[in-house]
């Protein structure tokens, strides 16, 4: 049983900002001992890259960034959800519960506070101290240690999107070898565009001791060997928590100098570079950063198209997307964004009986823009998106589609009945050729594609959301707002949090 102590109290309402203790090193150590505690940490500042100097930090971040960070890292499932769009949604509870079912908060005194500091960390709640079985626990640290490192890349570190290695590196004349099933390679592997390196990634999580980061280090040292005369970065990433302790990453690193890297076409690099962190910032001169943003949110954009009516609203953000300025992080938490919360208390006080097209057009002539937005079922999790990226998605989707139906293998009617006498590992081999083949698929495209979606992009900043859903009623246009709700944005995206479910703090 869970200890008597521990009170059973419910949530706590606060602001969702936590310290999240970082050592940066040159190379897998035993695990330093409560550091994260007692060291004197210095002030993270933002970076496009890794910082000076090695040692610990502790930046604060939000409920909304990890969230967001979850929804977005792990295969890319969506091309076997081209006919069934409303599984999206499971998909999402998938990644996201396992942090809501076992994490939590508690109350921190460092030896050495920073100032800002909110001196509040996450940690694993008494039901995974005390109820949870192994198996469970093994689960819940995969998802943490991909979640965080997703958060650590993007949110610290700079790196725009990542694929996953098992589908092919970053050199096409190296396909073969990062496709050897013999070598344990690293997860992922991206392009830093300040760096101009390739980064090689693996991720660890739950109670991360050296001999799981020895283990991290030598799939990077395999990726290494492929990656060979090419200049990259290789970077171990440990998401490590004990119960009744403060969650803190290790982000081990070692650079290797080399030749410069190769754009996706295999030309030398050029203008088209996708952009450091969030690809969203480059989405008004980048082609291919368009493709990396429109590809990260067909998750979301699944979902959204497939919700029922009734679950589907806009809500008013400003549409001056340097007023989500960032210190550090993706996402602006709106209560940061003055313009935003301004002009929605002007829209407020404009009549709210007028038909919903009016009510739009009113807004949008205040300089507001209305993100369609739903719940994520079996979550409070908010997610949405512009009209013009949801536009890129749909226009991706359809080019998806046309992959799977002219491609032969990959429809599910054209592929051979499960062999129920195959190993988990054979059935497992079979499906990532498909994904292989689906991929490289893909990338032939993208020239084709980069007309196609900046096309597609620039006309959804004029078309009714009722004509990108096709169907006849537009979505209610939410100007009243929901105060139980904490909300953030990108220049593209929207997430929203409910106050009442956050991480339950302990005293």
């Amino acid at each position: 049983m869970i200890p008597a102590h521990v009170p059973d109290e419910p949530p706590l309402t606060y602001a969702d900002s936590f310290d999240i203790p970082v050592l940066f090193r040159n190379g897998p150590a035993k695990k330093p001992r409560r550091q994260w505690r007692t060291a004197k940490h210095k002030p993270w500042t933002g970076s496009d890259g890794f910082p000076a100097a090695d040692g610990w930090y502790a930046p604060t971040t939000t409920w909304r960034e990890i969230i967001k960070a979850a929804t977005e890292v792990g295969r890319d499932v969506t091309p076997h959800l081209q006919n069934q769009p409303r599984y999206a949604h499971g998909e999402l509870v998938a990644r996201v519960s396992p942090l809501y079912a076992y994490l939590g908060a508690h109350p921190v005194r460092p030896r050495h506070p920073l100032p800002g500091a909110k001196s509040r960390r996450l940690t694993w709640n008494p039901v995974y101290a005390h109820g949870t079985e192994r198996s469970a626990k093994i689960a819940a640290g995969y998802r943490l240690g991909m979640t965080m490192t997703e958060w650590a890349r993007r949110s610290l570190l700079g790196l725009g999107q990542t694929e996953h290695l098992e589908l092919g590196g970053p050199i096409p004349a190296l396909l073969k070898t990062f496709k050897d099933p013999k070598k344990k390679l690293p997860d992922l592997w991206g392009h830093h565009e300040t760096e101009q390196l390739y980064w090689l990634i693996e991720a660890k999580g739950g109670d991360v001791g050296l001999k799981k980061l020895r283990e991290g280090w030598q799939q990077l040292a395999a990726g290494s060997k492929a990656l060979g005369a090419y200049g990259h970065r290789i970077v171990l990433v440990g998401a490590s928590v004990r119960p009744d302790d403060d969650l803190f990453l290790t982000i081990d690193h070692d650079l290797h100098p080399g030749r410069p890297p190769l754009d996706s076409a295999g030309s030398d690099t050029g203008d088209e570079a996708a952009g450091p962190g969030n690809l969203e910032d480059r989405l008004g001169d980048s082609d291919d950063a368009l493709i990396g943003a429109a590809r990260a949110q067909m998750l979301a954009y699944l979902a959204l198209r497939s919700a029922p009516a009734a679950q589907l609203r806009t809500v008013p953000v400003a549409a001056d997307r340097t007023s989500r300025r960032r210190r550090s992080g993706l996402t602006t938490p709106l209560e940061d964004d003055s313009l935003t919360l301004a002009m929605r208390a002007e829209a407020r006080e404009a009549p709210t009986d007028a038909e919903q097209h009016t009510l739009r057009a009113g807004i949008r002539s205040m300089g507001l823009d209305d993100f369609l937005s739903c719940r994520i079922p079996g979550t409070e999790v908010h997610l949405g998106m512009s009209r013009k990226l949801f536009a890129a998605c749909e226009r991706l989707h359809e080019e998806d589609l046309a992959i799977a139906r002219r491609t032969p293998g990959l429809r599910a009617e054209d592929q051979p009945p499960v062999d129920l006498e195959l190993s988990d590992e054979a059935q497992e081999e079979q499906r990532l050729t498909q994904r292989r083949v689906f991929r490289e698929q893909q990338e032939e495209a993208r020239p084709r594609l980069r007309p196609l979606l900046r096309d597609a992009y620039e006309r959804g900043a004029t078309s009714d959301w009722s004509d990108l859903l096709r169907r006849s009623e537009e979505p209610d246009l939410d100007l009243r707002g929901d105060e139980s709700l904490l909300e953030a944005a990108t220049p593209e995206t929207y997430v929203a949090v409910s106050r009442d479910d956050l991480p339950p703090a302990r005293v």
